[in-house]
């Protein structure tokens, strides 16, 4: 069976039973395929698609002026297929995906929220994204959304009264945590549910860092689009713009340089890098093991310090652009960045070998945390955490994308599932990342850095896909005939590794959820929006 056969049969199941269904442009939302549905029809498709073991991504919706398009992204085998359906906008009701795939509910419940989108079977109808800042009706991705005036830089009311799901029994005890937080981490709360230390279950209440980044993103030109896309998350600027610039430059069919390609690429993993290095060492603090957390913090801050240097900034934030990049690299810059990696290279391998040869680091790491394969395959799971837990999907070889397709990046998939393997999948990927920079700057071609941005003299939408160092990123972008942003959605990957803590928790011990949460960190800012 080719790629999409099941397309073709699934339209003519439907076409024998008088569904109005057409297949969609291959090329509308490059590189995803597009097949699009009668809305009755939605679930159903669904269906069909978890039957032939497709990867749900993500969801989102797209209001126009009488009715609302609604997006479902799925994969297999590192192809997209791009479900798209319309429903009126005054009755906005489809069937829900969560009886076949869990994992669309809280982007279902967003779509609720945002645009007023109604599923009709939803097992959750729960406020998610919302909290107390909008009144029921009031939805603030429709037209006719307006902060109301009395509200203009005022605080939204406390969130209260979130119906959380109870478990009663003898010595069943509730434990809340957050969402203020005793760290500088982001706010967020946990609701466990437990028997003495050991977890019988988590629910995560999220949204406290709601930016409105879709609804700020509305009215923008492309380079401002790119500069938000790099605020979705902090920790992965280079990654979001990465994404966002992938979307715009398909949208208008704008084709970047090589060389510009490269140099995304080059940044893309700095970041990765940085992020490993700082999750490493924090894990191991989390258990007692400080040692690792200082030399992982110097080295990481050495690393940093490189970026400001070379780069401009010590996080790599706006030096993407759309139609290309805005550093450039010369000959010293080259050399000095390969001394830099062999340096690390050396000082991680001595580290990581100490590391991993720390009888109380695996009694605290192994066997802690476990995500099962068919779970982590059921939540949609990519970047460490899928990984870990025998995953293989990672964009840079599934689906392989500038400079990727021509330098192909080795990746590396465990099995085990536990805070062990997604610590050595970090190690692991952190030496991948530095041999495959090293062959980058060597290879590195002439070219320019930007080519010139000529905004659409149409409507234009776009996908784009970046394998972050937290995962897949997915990223929609539509332009009006002005080249003004109409819609953006960027999904980061924490929307399906955050409900995978909920299970990785249970049955372990309460003290043993910081080294489980710390293993996954999952972007608070990257999921609320």
């Amino acid at each position: 069976m080719g790629r999409f056969d099941w397309l073709s049969e699934y339209l003519a199941q439907l076409e024998d039973e008088h569904v109005l269904v057409r297949r969609g442009s291959a090329q509308r939302l490059a590189p995803a395929h597009v097949l699009e549905i009668d809305a009755e029809d939605w679930g159903r498709a669904a269906r069909q698609a978890s039957l032939l073991e497709y990867r749900w991504c993500g969801l989102w919706g797209d209001e126009h002026e009488d009715h609302i398009r609604v997006y479902a992204c799925l994969e297999h085998a590192g192809d997209y297929v791009v479900l798209q359906t319309a429903v009126d906008a005054d009755t906005p009701v489809l069937p829900s995906h969560v009886p076949s795939y869990p994992i669309a509910d809280r982007p279902e419940r967003h779509a609720q929220d945002m645009l007023g989108l109604v599923f009709s079977d939803s097992p959750d109808e729960r406020r998610w994204t919302r909290h107390q800042a909008w009144p029921e009706s009031s939805y603030p991705l429709r037209a006719d959304f307006h902060l109301p005036a009395d509200q203009g830089g005022q605080p939204a009311p406390a969130d209260g009264g979130y119906p959380f799901q109870h478990i009663k029994g003898e010595g069943v005890c509730e434990i809340p945590v957050g969402p203020v937080h005793a760290g500088i981490i982001e706010p967020g709360h946990f609701r466990f549910h437990a028997v003495g230390e050991e977890i019988l279950s988590l629910e995560q209440r999220l949204g406290y860092v709601h930016k409105g980044i879709e609804k700020a993103a509305q009215g923008r030109d492309a380079a401002a689009l790119v500069r938000l896309a790099g605020r979705v998350s902090g920790d992965s600027t280079v990654a979001h713009a990465w994404a966002a610039c992938q979307s715009l430059e398909r949208a208008v069919g704008c084709r970047v340089d090589r060389r510009a390609q490269q140099l995304r690429g080059l940044l893309c993993e700095r970041e990765r890098v940085a992020n490993h290095l700082g999750d490493i060492g924090a894990i191991c603090n989390d258990v007692g093991f400080a040692f690792a957390l200082y030399q992982c913090s110097r080295l990481r801050e050495n690393w940093l310090r490189r970026n400001q240097e070379l780069f401009g900034h010590r996080l790599l934030m706006d030096l993407l652009l759309p139609g290309g990049v805005a550093v450039d690299l010369d000959t010293r810059a080259r050399e000095s960045l390969k001394q830099d990696h062999q340096r690390l290279m050396e000082e991680t391998n001595e580290l990581f070998d100490i590391l991993l040869d720390q009888p109380s680091l695996e009694d605290r790491l192994l066997n802690t945390g476990v995500l099962r394969p068919a779970t982590a395959r059921a939540l949609g799971c990519t970047g460490y955490v899928g990984k870990a837990s025998g995953q293989a999907f990672d964009l840079r070889a599934s689906n392989p994308y500038p400079p990727y397709d021509r330098q192909p990046m080795k990746t590396v998939c465990l099995a085990d599932g536990d805070v062990m393997a997604r610590v050595q999948l970090r190690m692991e990927e952190i030496r991948r990342s530095l041999e495959w920079m090293d062959e980058l700057l060597d290879a590195l071609e002439p070219g320019e850095l930007q080519c010139r941005w000529q905004p659409p003299q149409a409507p234009c939408e776009g996908l784009g896909f970046v394998e972050s160092w937290r995962g897949e990123i997915i990223t929609y972008v539509r332009l009006d005939a002005g080249g003004k942003v109409a819609r953006f959605f960027p999904r980061d990957p924490s929307w399906h590794t955050w409900p995978a803590l909920e299970r990785i928790v249970m049955g372990n011990i309460v003290p043993d959820f910081p080294v489980c949460n710390k293993s996954v960190n999952g972007s608070y800012s990257g999921q609320d929006l």
